[in-house]
């Protein structure tokens, strides 16, 4: 066997199982690891500006490609705790990322050396697992272990913490003969799946709700294709938003309380039996559990044990991956397919299409300064089905998702749980690592954009083009809708009159000089005819310069955009589409004189 210091067994490691992107900051504790990415040249590296926006990177660098694992590295103390962030948002959303950090001498844990933190303690709560390894012996087998933690069950990240003595320790290590561990995946029965369609053939108006585990298990054409051959309608989940295309027939819209449509929200409350596949029941999903709940006959689908009953008890569980589950119930539906048992569903179908004709919320607004429903109604005109839009927290993506359309799994990558703010922008960097070829296209608020904005400076230095989208209203805009609950409007404007920068008309901070400061470019738009040309020019503009591109819009300071506490108590602040002028890039034709939404039984 050779001969190597635990760090060379470490990165050859992470080459065999196929993590070979990294992000992060080279520092004195973790220097030695560096130097084992040198000495071998298998990890690619990109240098953050900032630890968490390198472990936000290296979470977006994972959504974008089923199999990708990123890696986020930085020094000791105060890297590791600035990642706490990113590893909190991956743990969130089930996202398998590993974070490597160096740390003080095992002799010196407990002297409180310079930097030296209990990080394995700090960032256990939000980790699958958090090591500090004490052995350079044990430095092999904890990789191997934390990679198959990662992608056994539930994903979820894993942080190894390295002292800088164990790091330089040598060991022996066969690297040939290493073999990632086997990672085992529960599986729905063939009697599990014969319950499941039994009940389904047994409903009026089922629905399917997907999840984000359909896309950790890369299973979106087995979702549409039991949707197809059942004839019921899917309701994606906002992580599960791609895994049925927004134009296919039997796509019912979104449900929620925030990022929903009000036609997915009302044939949520038509249906009677709902089958979840790898979805987590959150609360911006359901609301009151009561009023999701009524009426309704539920079945649940998910890879963890734990997540079944943890909102409330379905009336059927199934502890089993989501791809393997959907495998067997197609091959159960087929076979009553085959018998001429399996029910029709077209009236039922042809009511949720119905419904959603009806729904459409409005887009098309000539305001100045402009709305931003105008702006999602030009991205959808601009950016093709191919599009991956990036984006966390905020209206900005509240209203995006209700008016955007996606086509694809992983075409929309969102912090769903967590929701950071700055989120966007790192993420975005790494999704356009992992599919350069790619159109990545970030959708921020002014507020978000703000929190990490120094990490365009990443994608200057390192050619990661892709445009990010800008909705500015100089306000904290979700913020502010809810306080007015409280009926008050506190510290939370951030317009000011920039004394350099007059033309922002009292925006505050001029994006489009520290974008181009830091070495992108950037277009602002006042009016809402010019959208669409600067998109377009922020494309040939991405092509030509191999960096950012910040589209800035400069909104109408106070919008109230759709949302309440229950699914069935939604305040719509604007108008419906009353025709397809109104709501031109809509999926789905416009009635002319549209009746009450609702009915269907």
């Amino acid at each position: 066997m050779a001969r190597m210091r635990t760090v060379d067994a470490a990165v050859l490691i992470l080459e065999k199982e196929g993590a070979t992107q990294a992000f992060g900051l080279p520092g004195a504790a973790i220097n030695p690891f560096y130097s084992a990415m040198r000495a071998h040249g298998g990890i690619k590296h990109v240098l953050a500006r900032h630890v968490e926006a390198a472990s936000h990177m290296a979470e977006g660098y994972t959504r974008a490609v089923a199999g990708n694992i990123g890696v986020c590295v930085g020094t000791s103390g105060p890297a590791g705790t600035d990642m706490i962030t990113g590893l909190y948002s991956a743990s969130a959303d089930s996202i398998p990322i590993l974070c490597i950090t160096g740390q003080a001498p095992v002799a010196k844990l407990h002297k409180e050396d310079f930097q030296a933190v209990d990080i394995a303690s700090i960032a256990g709560p939000v980790a699958k697992w958090a090591v500090t390894v004490l052995e350079p012996a044990q430095v092999p087998g904890s990789f191997q272990k934390a990679f198959r933690l990662m992608r056994e069950g539930r994903p979820g990240p894993v942080l190894i913490d390295l002292p800088i003595d164990v790091q330089l320790a040598e060991i022996e290590f066969d690297i040939e003969t290493y073999e990632p561990l086997q990672v085992h995946r529960p599986a729905a029965t063939r009697a599990q799946a014969e319950k499941v369609l039994a009940m389904l053939n047994a409903a009026e108006r089922p629905l399917l709700v997907a999840g984000g585990g359909v896309v950790n298990a890369d299973a979106a054409g087995l979702l549409v294709e039991f949707a197809e051959l059942t004839g019921v309608p899917v309701v994606p989940t906002l992580m599960g938003w791609g895994t049925i295309p927004d134009d296919h027939p039997l796509h019912a819209g979104m449900v929620g309380l925030q990022t929903s449509h009000r036609y997915g929200n009302a044939t949520m409350l038509e249906s009677d039996f709902v089958v979840g596949i790898g979805n987590r029941w959150a609360n911006r999903h359901t609301g009151g559990v009561e009023t999701y709940t009524k009426d309704r006959t539920f079945v649940h689908v998910d890879i963890e044990p734990t997540q079944i009953g943890r909102v409330f008890a379905p009336d059927f569980g199934i502890t089993s991956d989501a791809g393997a589950a959907l495998r067997v119930f197609i091959e159960v539906a087929r076979e009553l397919a085959g018998a001429g048992m399996l029910r029709d569903r077209s009236d039922w179908a042809g009511q949720v299409r119905a419904r959603k004709q009806l729904g459409q919320r409005k887009t098309h607004f000539d305001n100045v300064p402009i709305k931003p429903q105008r702006v999602y109604e030009e991205m959808n005109r601009a950016f093709g089905p191919d599009v991956r839009y990036v984006s966390t927290i905020g209206l900005s993506q509240i209203q995006a998702s209700q008016l955007l359309h996606v086509y694809r799994p992983r075409h929309w990558i969102n912090a769903g749980q967590a929701g950071p703010l700055g989120w966007t922008l790192p993420a975005a960097l790494g999704v356009a690592t992992a599919v350069p070829d790619a159109t990545v296209v970030a959708l921020s608020g002014d507020y978000d954009f703000q929190f990490l904005i120094e990490e365009l400076a990443v994608g200057a230095q390192f050619g990661i083009p892709y445009i990010h989208v800008l909705v500015n209203n100089s306000y904290l805009g979700l913020i502010r809708q809810a306080q007015r609950a409280f009926s008050m409007d506190y510290y939370v404007q951030l317009d000011f009159d920039n004394i350099n920068s007059p033309e922002v008309g009292g925006y505050g901070v001029d994006h489009v000089k520290v974008a181009e400061g830091l070495g992108c470019k950037a277009i602002r738009v006042f009016e809402p005819e010019h959208i669409g040309q600067a998109l377009e020019d922020a494309k040939k503009l991405m092509v030509e310069h191999r960096v950012p591109v910040v589209v800035e819009c400069i909104l109408e300071r106070v919008t109230n955009v759709s949302m309440g506490l229950e699914i069935d108590n939604i305040v719509e602040f604007e108008e419906l589409a009353l025709s397809a002028a109104d709501a031109p890039t809509a999926t789905v034709a416009i009635e002319p004189e549209p009746e009450p939404v609702g009915g269907g039984r």
